[in-house]
């Protein structure tokens, strides 16, 4: 399998059967996934990376066998969280092996597919569209429980062409309680209405923060204001994430924040919303 880097100009023919074959390799690919979740947040900076990643582990911590698919094309994230930056190799079938960060997790991005790690991915939306597909398609996921992807912020190319190519996708919508958050996540449960995506639920993440000195929860981005849009948008309320400098440091270093911190707020933060997902396997 090759990724798509431009090149020469086949045929209309060629195209058509080039993209049939696609089409086929991603259907197989996702009748073998049973469900499949993209976490989307309308601004940058409130967590979407960081929730992606943290419920992949507390799903699999629950025995599902997960994946979890980067497509933030242009700031790839996912593989530093988890420590896992090595290159992705192909198996005898000519299919991408995904990283595999446990028994029962694995991961795929696209920074697993580029040498220089700071290299800038400088794409339109048609290959973005194209690399998408391949990530699913031309890639050995096999069966999975649950396939969590990890959107870039906003409702651009990357989150369209998930809604387009994965009709059954459920949403989960992260922000932080601060108004200027709540009035990107309006466009973000807009998007997935007019798309006719499922919005499995709104997370308020960074939303209390305990002070290590006193003890004093301090609400540094105000409180409450995740809740009530979810409230007012008639959608699900999943909870909230506390804030935890420790999760930054986990993730800087790619360490496993529950793994190292079993017992915080924030680890059963996410076991909780974990098992509301869990609550769709029969």
């Amino acid at each position: 399998m090759e990724m798509i880097t431009g090149g020469g100009c086949p045929s209309s023919q060629q195209q058509n059967d080039a993209q049939a074959q696609q089409e086929a390799a991603v259907k197989g690919s996702l009748e073998r996934i049973k469900h499949k979740f993209i976490v989307m947040s309308g601004k940058g900076g409130v967590g979407k990376t960081s929730t992606s990643v943290n419920l992949a582990v507390a799903l699999s911590k629950k025995g599902f066998k997960v994946g979890i698919m980067d497509v933030d094309l242009h700031g790839p994230d996912v593989p530093r969280m988890l420590g896992k930056q090595q290159l992705l190799d192909l198996n005898e079938n000519r299919k991408l092996n995904p990283i595999n960060y446990s028994e029962n997790l694995k991961v795929v991005s696209i920074e697993s597919l580029t040498a220089n790690k700071d290299e800038a991915i400088i794409w339109r939306g048609p290959i973005k569209y194209s690399a998408i597909q391949q990530f699913i398609g031309d890639v050995e996921w096999g069966e999975l429980d649950f396939l969590i992807i990890d959107s870039p912020p906003g409702t651009g190319d990357e989150p369209l062409t998930i809604a387009q190519t994965i009709n059954d996708a459920r949403a989960i919508i992260v922000t932080t309680p601060q108004e200027v958050s709540l009035a990107d996540v309006r466009k973000s449960i807009s998007f997935c209405k007019r798309v006719n995506m499922e919005i499995f639920g709104l997370i308020e993440n960074m939303s209390a923060f305990t002070c290590p000195h006193c003890g004093e929860l301090v609400d540094l981005f105000g409180s409450g204001g995740g809740e009530k849009t979810a409230l007012a948008s008639g959608i699900p309320f999943l909870g909230k994430i506390p804030f935890d400098r420790q999760l930054v440091a986990c993730g800087d270093s790619g360490t496993s924040y529950q793994d190292t911190y079993p017992d915080s707020p924030v680890t059963k933060a996410y076991e909780q919303v974990a098992g509301k997902m869990a609550e769709l396997v029969k």
